[in-house]
């Protein structure tokens, strides 16, 4: 009798799963599907010889993606308009189904709310004794807490405190004029040998707290900037944030030099076609940045990781973290830094891997914002970030 085979059957969700179907008639063909969310993907496979279907070593006939990939299924996924299901299900035509339980809270990850010194965020410990390095986990230009990304990583090991910085109640609307002392409690409620991990404009921050607090050891810039950029300003629509002239970040009361925004004709007709918008295009670099808007990632008193996009479209990610790498270079860093440019990615590589990057076009202010590469080049980048993420924070704070 055939039979579906899911290793492990539940998990922390950026644990890759092995799928296997067995007791099929030799090259029978057969359709699996995965289904989580209000998502779906399927792809048709050929059993071997021995009746095996094995999503580990075979690459399907056809489908929603192509070559070997076991989570190619996940990161597939893209949007079915049916009711949302509350489990991940794996399913085989005329075989049967399987429940897959993927956790974004991993087992014995303690969830704390921190409300306190004006911070507004949720503390993620793990269970055992430890010690638990502590990393600060700082979202993009969406707002808000990346609850998923902390909890995931204390399910590697470290008290990881997801933490709002505009967006949500208790901190500013708008990420306008944002002062950097206000990350300081947040620093210091982890201890004296903190990581930071930002992704897109949480990167930028979390590059400039890094050069700005000591008690930082370790900065991971997913998609981010080694250049101040100019705010995100209020309103519903995208042209009205972006004709807002002022500051991302303060120190001392002094707004930062920013990189304005540049507003092309091409990027105005996008918006006012209705097109999808290729954000990238209000970031000028022909004639380069002005140099007081470069962040001294030199100042950082550890190691630097740099993880950009190829192919991004909301920002030159791989350019403006070049910036910060040349700068590293240029002062011979004494920690360890590397910058990682993944050609075909898009701008989503920040986040825990093996979710769907299905969507190259993500909803924005009033818009449809273009986000660059190929579902399954972002998938592999994503996956790659995350792993060298771990490594490093492992590497930098439990040294």
């Amino acid at each position: 009798m055939a039979e579906i085979l899911v290793d492990p059957i539940g998990a922390p969700l950026d644990t890759a799963l092995d799928v296997r179907v067995e007791g099929l008639e030799p090259d029978r063909v057969v359709t699996v599907r995965a289904r989580e969310g209000d998502r779906a993907a399927e792809a048709v496979f050929r059993a071997d010889e021995r009746g095996v279907v094995d999503l580990t070593r075979h690459a399907p006939v056809s489908g929603d993606y192509s070559g070997v990939d076991p989570m190619g299924l996940f990161w597939s996924m893209a949007p079915t308009g049916a009711e949302p299901l509350g489990t991940a299900v794996v399913e085989v035509d005329g075989v049967g189904r399987v429940e897959v339980e993927r956790l974004t809270v991993p087992a014995d990850v303690k969830r704390t709310e921190v409300r306190e010194n004006g911070l507004v965020g949720v503390l993620f410990e793990p269970g055992d004794e430890g010690p638990h390095p502590g990393v600060v986990v700082l979202g993009g230009s969406e707002g808000g807490l990346h609850e998923l990304d902390a909890a995931l990583l204390a399910g590697h090991g470290f008290t990881a405190l997801a933490l709002a910085y505009f967006g949500v109640e208790g901190v500013p609307a708008d990420l306008v004029e944002i002062p950097l002392e206000h990350f300081a409690p947040a620093l210091d409620l982890l201890g004296d040998r903190v990581g930071l991990v930002g992704g897109s404009r949480g990167g930028e921050l979390a590059l400039l707290l890094g050069a700005t607090f000591p008690q930082v050891k370790a900065v991971v810039s997913v998609v981010g900037s080694g250049v101040v950029t100019q705010c995100v300003g209020p309103g519903h629509r995208l042209l009205q944030k972006l004709e807002h002239e002022a500051a991302s970040w303060t120190l001392a009361g002094r707004p930062l030099p920013y990189l304005p925004y540049s507003v092309p004709a091409e990027l105005r007709a996008a918006v006012v076609d209705g097109e999808p918008v290729p954000l990238g295009l209000a970031f000028d670099l022909t004639d380069g940045v002005p140099e007081d808007t470069e962040i001294p990632v030199e100042r950082i008193n550890g190691g630097v990781l740099l993880l950009s996009a190829g192919d991004d479209r909301s920002w030159p990610s791989a350019e403006l973290g070049e910036v910060a790498h040349r700068r590293l270079e240029a002062h011979s860093h004494p920690f360890r830094y590397e910058h990682v440019v993944y050609p075909g990615a898009g701008h989503l590589i920040a986040g825990p891997p093996h979710r769907s990057t299905a969507d190259v076009v993500v909803p924005g202010p009033g818009v449809r914002l273009l986000v660059g590469g190929t579902p399954a080049a972002t998938a592999a980048a994503r996956a790659d970030a995350w792993r060298r993420t771990v490594e490093f924070l492992s590497d930098q704070l439990r040294a």
